[in-house]
């Protein structure tokens, strides 16, 4: 029997000394490398030779146009791509991002660094990185039997659970985009479940929730002793993801300061708690969410771009509601049935309510449509929820919510969006008579986060109290 090969390693860069000395470094560690300075004929070797992984440069000839990215994504979309630049720039990086490569490294890169990223992009199965041109109908009831928990048949979700299907046992980044009120958590939580590290813990960090001059203590923890006030060793929620799956939810709101060390535990899968001179080691995945444009904040300069490419080796945009046709009835069929559960009343929906539901554009998402559907169940008094006892914003749009005969809202996005999130918290606090406690429970928010977004829009949880 034939002893097993070592990996095969394309490395494409037309810096002589760099490509050299890399080869040797790579093939000390027990790869079989090949060395190219020229994009095209990167390409005639892939087309004549098999290979495990690409190493590519971005700023060579025959690639001014990224265009071994996009062959190689293309045509060999089952091989891990790994992009080493020394000129990098936004366009270039959303551009790999969007392709799909598996990570994104800046000249001058410790070998450490770059040996480790290579090995964890050659345990990535490759079915991660092969996407079928449509799914099927019986791929479709697989999908939904298999993440009963994401509730939905529309064209844009299957493509969503096509991707956690592949990524779920993985160790993958996975960063979750999308609006205020998509579903982001229940996707982390889902690919968390369907996960090898399902049996540990998913340690949800909010990055809204922890003030900025305690979060490097709260993330790693700290020693007794380290500051004013620590009067007890304190494990870090870090640590307490270690075999599991940290969390990061809104990760747009890491402060700056924490940032690079955040991007450190996760280059080199240790930190060192406040006032402790030994690092602790964890194995750790890293799913994070978030509302922003990463991209604009790395543009903005609010947010690192090397920690952004390495959360995002896959990227999931999450559609918003109104992109998703009939599974708004679907969503609120599933909502009455949970809010029914804790009532034991039997109610079903007039024809008219659903079809109101369906015309309305949802700009709060389904936090938005949860929060109508608790609202109409508390309402009705009958066995049957009429189109009365929907919110009147929702049967008489404002006007920045008033469809065009395309059925597209007038005005910004971000006004729907805004408009939704006051009335959403309105609602909240109107059905809690002001209990802070009780409507960030229901909002699955922490006390300071709700009180954050009340502070934006100038609410008063005062104002309805009884």
């Amino acid at each position: 029997m034939s002893e097993k090969q070592p990996p095969r390693i394309l490395i494409a860069d037309d810096e002589p000394l760099y490509l050299k000395t890399t080869g040797q470094l790579l093939r000390k560690a027990g790869f079989d490398c090949v060395c190219v300075s020229h994009a095209g004929a990167a390409i005639e070797k892939l087309e004549a030779e098999p290979f495990d992984l690409i190493l590519s440069d971005l700023n060579m000839p025959g690639n001014l146009k990224l265009e071994l990215l996009h062959q190689g994504r293309s045509n060999w979309p089952h091989i891990p791509l790994i992009v080493v630049t020394g000129v990098p720039s936004m366009p270039s990086a959303i551009e790999s991002i969007r392709l799909g490569i598996t990570d994104y490294l800046l000249k001058p890169v410790k070998y450490e660094d770059l040996l480790a990223s290579v090995r964890r992009a050659l345990a990535i199965p490759s079915r991660v990185f092969q996407r079928s041109e449509s799914i099927t109908a019986r791929e479709q009831s697989e999908l939904a039997k298999r993440f009963p928990n994401i509730v939905g048949a529309s064209a844009p979700l299957m493509e969503i659970l096509d991707i956690v299907d592949r990524i779920a046992e993985t160790d993958v980044n996975v960063l979750i985009t999308g609006e205020s009120g998509t579903g982001k958590e229940v996707v982390a939580q889902t690919i968390h479940e369907h996960s090898l590290r399902s049996k540990e813990n998913f340690q949800i960090i909010d990055c809204t929730a922890i003030p900025e001059s305690l979060f490097e203590s709260v993330l790693f923890g700290h020693v007794k002793g380290a500051f004013t006030g620590a009067v007890n060793d304190q494990e870090g929620l870090l640590k307490l993801a270690d075999k599991g799956t940290a969390f990061f939810d809104e990760i747009g709101e890491l402060p700056a300061a924490s940032q690079s060390k955040l991007l450190r535990a996760i280059q080199e899968s240790r930190f060192t708690p406040v006032g402790k001179s030994q690092a602790v080691q964890i194995d750790t995945r890293f799913v994070c969410a978030t509302n922003r444009k990463l991209e604009s904040e790395v543009s903005a300069g609010r947010f690192r771009g090397d920690l952004y490419y390495r959360l995002g080796v896959i990227h999931i945009e999450l559609p918003p509601l109104r992109d998703r046709g009939d599974d708004v009835v679907l969503l609120a069929e599933h909502f009455l049935k949970l809010t029914l559960k804790k009532s034991g009343r039997e109610l079903q929906f007039a024809p008219e309510t659903l079809e109101s539901l369906r015309e309305y554009s949802w700009p709060g998402n389904i936090r938005e449509l949860k929060n109508v559907i608790e609202r109409a169940v508390a309402l009705t008094r009958g066995e049957t929820i009429e189109k009365t006892e929907l919110p009147e914003s929702l049967l008489n749009p404002p006007a920045n919510l008033q469809h065009d005969s395309s059925g597209v809202a007038e005005g910004s996005r971000d006004e729907a969006i805004e408009n939704a999130e006051y009335q959403y918290l309105t609602a909240l606090l109107e059905k809690h008579e002001g209990n802070i406690s009780q409507a960030a429970q229901q909002a699955g928010l922490s006390r300071q986060g709700l009180h954050k977004l009340l502070n934006k829009h100038n609410i008063s949880a005062a104002d309805f109290r009884s």
